[in-house]
């Protein structure tokens, strides 16, 4: 129980260090409302040319570019979300503060990572996806159940997109730098993620490897919760057994950088 008390409470401060950044906030309601505007026109152009393109409609294709700039920071799609100071400790020997503290190091990592990412939905995603919501047609449920449905895959993306950080965070154990991890964060997350454009667009083997990566778990596969594409028991399945197996790994990677630490006498 004092566990559970412990890491909310790093949930609640991670939540509110970024929502003391107000002008920054600020700026990225606006930038993703831009963003949003730009790949809504350039979308409806698209499925103008290729109607039912990926099996969406054109109001389904409106509703996935404004998802996606509700949830680009609260998924941190191109990093910079706790990975970013885990690396940064990593770098320095502070780290070593963190494996002496009294709690777990992944979930303490996590629970903060939850906490920045409800500010970023709710601070900087919720008012774009508002916008396109009043000045474009969109897809979305009527009934109570499919948008509580909705909520658990945010839940789960929000673990499984913290997984895959924690992750390319550890290996600075041994590259020593994060500089070049989070410019593969950046790459994958953007392309992986169907932040460019549907998994479901990709053609042939290209669309089937990539909507069974990890990445799938924080666009594509709420976004069809959502619009009532895939059946929610099933997109549970998919991003509860990536969670799992990522953090698994993420113990396992971390349990041989501790031990890493401790032979270095860290």
């Amino acid at each position: 129980m004092g566990s559970a008390r412990l890491y909310l409470a790093v949930a609640v401060g991670g939540f509110r260090r970024y929502a003391s950044y107000r002008a920054a906030t600020l700026a990225g309601v606006f930038t993703n409302t831009v963003f949003g505007l730009i790949l809504v026109y350039t979308y409806l152009a698209l499925w103008e040319e290729r109607p039912g393109l990926g099996g969406y409609d054109q109001s389904q294709a409106v509703t996935y570019v404004w998802l996606g700039q509700c949830l680009y920071a609260a998924l941190a799609i191109q990093g910079g979300g706790a990975e970013k100071d885990l690396m940064e400790r990593i770098r320095t020997g502070e780290i070593a503060v963190d494996l002496y503290r009294p709690a777990d190091l992944q979930v303490w990592w996590l629970a903060g990572d939850l906490g920045r990412a409800g500010f970023q939905m709710l601070g900087r995603g919720v008012v774009p996806f508002l916008v396109g919501s009043l000045f474009f047609p969109m897809a979305l449920p009527a009934e109570a159940t499919a948008w509580a449905a909705f909520a658990v895959t945010l839940l789960l993306a929000a673990v499984v997109s913290f997984a895959i950080r924690y992750l390319a965070a550890l290996s600075v154990f041994w590259l020593m730098d994060g500089m070049g991890v989070g410019q593969v964060l950046m790459i994958t997350g953007v392309f992986f993620s169907g932040m460019v454009l549907p998994l479901n667009v990709f053609p042939g083997a290209l669309g089937e490897v990539v909507r069974v990566l990890p990445w799938a778990a924080q666009l594509q596969v709420p976004a069809d919760v959502l619009m009532g594409e895939t059946d929610p028991l099933g997109a549970f399945a998919f991003q509860a057994a990536w969670a799992v197996a990522l953090l698994g790994l993420g113990r396992l990677l971390q349990s041989a950088a501790t031990r890493r630490v401790v032979v270095q006498g860290g």
